[in-house]
């Protein structure tokens, strides 16, 4: 007699890609259930159904079962396979509220234990700036990606971006590449913070003058240069992108299949218009600090510059081996670890919040395992974790 293991079940939307990402992991059948069902646009968003769909053609043998209202699914997960290099093409929903890097983050945790290597390009409505929810893809390429280095996961790791999109309607492209599968990661024993030695960033405009970016940058090291020397803000300057004029209004694509004339008619118009600003600290152990700013309506460059060099302050002035970009991503990495090996890191007391104290709740619930944390030294926090050697089922060898 075959047994089925019962889901792990939660309610409402809160979380749920953090807990689709640890149920592919772990290949732990998930439910949720409550998801909006008292708004008034009840259950899953586009973005959502879209990172379903993702998470399906990246593995084989999932299923995935959706109410009708859309309030609830089930999702027992396959195996994480990859595209075996072979080039992946996933459009995002046109009016995407989020950030690309809301999906960037699922695929980088995924693709160092998939059976094959990555190579994923996403279009549509892609956002590649910040956004209210999201930092930028210069911030997950300069902070996130290098903290993978630590468990020994960076070779053929890499970002393109095709195309840049501000918000609120994106239509950007990027190619997402991963090639360096492993059996489990290194343990990690990361404790000394470091000394701040550099600090580097990217200035980007979409649409907009030039101009901006000098300002931005120009305003950020009034205010870096006052404690370090070495800063360097690249400048990216590039052009919006020419779309439909009902390009990200609902039921546009559903238009344009009835209209022999195309979209709109045939008029067009620019969108992902805007500009911001990615900054990064980099300490002399390989620890990196980082912070965003993106435009508001009528927000002068000047203003963007210095939010972001004050927000990188603050998390310099949080300190710790770990920003709050990245925390959880590191934590889910040292569970996955070798099996009874304990790993050490240590985090500004700052970080530790809601988002921090739900991943510690869901990896327990997952992983079945506690984190320990306790007091360290210049007021910073230890987290200890022990490995529980969950891996890449797909791979044989390390």
């Amino acid at each position: 007699m075959t047994t089925t293991t019962p889901p792990l079940r939660f309610t409402t939307h809160a979380s749920l890609r953090r807990r689709l990402i640890l149920a592919t992991l772990t290949g732990s059948p998930l439910h949720i259930s409550q998801i909006r069902s008292n708004s008034l646009k009840p259950g899953l968003t586009p973005y959502e159904f879209s990172l379903l769909r993702l998470l399906d053609a990246l593995t084989n043998g999932s299923l995935i079962e959706i109410s009708l209202t859309g309030t609830s699914f089930l999702y027992k997960p396959g195996l994480i396979t990859g595209n075996n290099g072979k080039q992946l093409r996933h459009t995002l929903p046109e009016n995407c509220s989020r950030g690309v890097t809301y999906y960037l983050e699922v695929l980088a945790l995924l693709a160092p234990f998939s059976k094959s290597a990555f190579s994923i390009v996403l279009d549509g409505g892609v956002i590649t700036s910040a956004t209210d929810d999201d930092y930028s893809i210069d911030t997950f390429r300069t902070a996130l990606l290098p903290l993978f280095a630590h468990f020994d996961i960076s070779r053929t790791l890499e970002i393109r971006i095709l195309a840049r999109s501000s918000g609120p309607i994106g239509a950007g492209e990027v190619h997402f590449i991963h090639a360096n599968q492993v059996r489990l990661p290194k343990t990690l024993h990361l404790q000394t913070p470091g000394r701040v030695k550099r600090i580097r960033g990217v200035a980007y405009v979409t649409g907009v003058s030039a101009g901006n970016n000098a300002r931005m940058i120009e305003a950020a090291r009034g205010v870096l240069n006052r404690f370090l020397a070495d800063v360097y803000i690249y400048s990216d300057v590039k052009t919006p992108q020419i779309v439909p004029m009902d390009y990200g209004k609902e039921g546009a694509m559903e238009r344009a299949g009835a209209n022999q004339k195309g979209r709109a008619g045939g008029r067009t118009k620019k969108t992902g218009v805007g500009f911001g600003l990615s900054l990064v600290a980099e300490t002399g152990t390989g620890v990196v600090y980082a912070s965003d700013a993106y435009a508001a309506p009528s927000e002068p460059a000047e203003d963007v510059g210095r939010r972001a060099a004050h927000a990188l302050l603050e998390e310099i002035r949080i300190g710790g081996a770990v920003g709050r970009v990245g925390a959880t991503t590191m934590l889910t990495m040292m569970m996955m670890g070798v099996e009874g090996d304990v790993g050490r890191v240590v985090i500004g007391k700052e970080v530790i919040g809601d988002e921090f104290v739900g991943a510690c709740r869901d990896l327990k619930g997952f992983f079945g395992a506690e984190i320990a944390i306790r007091d360290g030294d210049a007021g910073n926090l230890v987290v200890t974790i022990v490995g529980r050697g969950v891996g890449n089922v797909g791979r044989k060898v390390a």
